[in-house]
């Protein structure tokens, strides 16, 4: 009989553990989408892509060759991505450029530059956000979730509108969230100043990105560039650090357990890569993708009163008609 050294038996022990873990893991996160489409000759703009889902979207990317634009509000932040990724990827068209969502000022700065410096875009993801975080408001007022998630990139995806349609067939894509059973857009109290609450403010924010999806997929009808909202599943990334327990001495027994079961950014971030590349795609708007399959819109963007309602609001409160062409 063999006598094993008890050391080889707990590293080995070990070993199966730690293997078995990141294959339970690999399981409960789903199915990996194969990137077979090159992006070499389009342009890409990302925002929030220094860190979490938009970085690793951002470096997938990079690595299939396309020139990405990572429209962050941190340029320090930024640039230290942009290197990070331009190393891995060996693709020097990573640019970092400043767009602080929070502030309209600055997402038409950015439009109007990114328009004399690239002569198209084919494809945006709308991917930066905030979530539950203490009640704050914009540089123009409006409360943070609502202004940032949705009134931001709102303006932004209207005052790129001309350039999505020279480049057609070009792409929207918006991240949102799929747990909308209770969301619902405020009309009495849109901007949230008669009472706040972080979790119905987010919730609101994340269904208005299904129904600007929704309505601008029926304006940009026949033009060659599509928009659809996708769901990249729940993910350990940085937006969670407003939440109860991020800073608090739970963290140190929650984090391992969401490590197990929720998405890594890398694993979230195929989804936005999906929605930006897959040919199956090219003529598919108004959707909600959730793991790389098509899933019903929830029943309040059915609601064609509402959907027009926050249009409407969206084109006052951010007065994109007064720097944008008509759509």
């Amino acid at each position: 009989m063999v006598n094993i050294p008890k050391p080889l038996i707990y590293v080995s022990v070990f070993g199966t553990i730690c293997g078995s873990t990141y294959l339970i893991k690999d399981f409960i996160s789903g199915k990996n989408y194969k990137i077979k489409t090159s992006a070499a000759d389009k342009v890409i703009i990302i925002t929030g892509a220094n860190t979490g889902l938009g970085k690793e979207a951002a470096r997938l990317l990079a690595i299939k060759n396309a020139t990405v634009v990572m429209a962050c509000r941190d340029l320090q932040s930024c640039e230290k991505s942009r290197v990070e990724l331009a190393l891995i990827s060996r693709n020097k068209r990573l640019y970092c450029r400043e767009c602080d969502l929070a502030s309209q000022e600055s997402i038409r700065q950015f439009a109007t530059n990114f328009q004399k410096e690239f002569k198209r875009l084919d494809v945006l993801i709308n991917n930066a956000g905030v979530m539950r975080c203490p009640k704050s408001v914009t540089r123009e007022g409006i409360e943070t979730h609502l202004g940032v998630n949705h009134m931001g990139h709102f303006l932004l995806t209207n005052l790129l509108l001309n350039c999505l349609k020279q480049s057609a067939p070009s792409r929207i894509v918006n991240v949102t969230m799929l747990k909308h059973q209770s969301s619902k857009i405020n009309k009495e109290d849109l901007n949230s100043s008669i009472s706040y609450n972080d979790e119905e403010a987010f919730n609101q924010s994340k269904l208005a990105n299904l129904m600007f999806t929704s309505k601008l997929a029926e304006i940009l009808k026949d033009t060659g560039v599509t928009v659809n909202a996708i769901y990249p599943g729940i993910c350990t990334t940085n937006i969670v650090r407003h939440l109860p327990f991020y800073n608090s001495f739970t963290r140190f027994f929650i984090k391992p357990m969401a490590w197990l079961v929720l998405k890594s950014p890398a694993k979230g971030s195929q989804t936005l890569v999906h929605a930006a590349l897959d040919p199956e795609l090219e003529n598919v708007t108004g959707k909600f993708i959730s793991n790389f399959k098509i899933i019903p819109m929830p029943h309040q963007v059915r609601n064609q009163k509402d959907v027009e309602w926050l249009w409407k609001v969206s084109e006052k409160w951010t007065k994109v008609k007064e720097t944008s062409p008509e759509i």
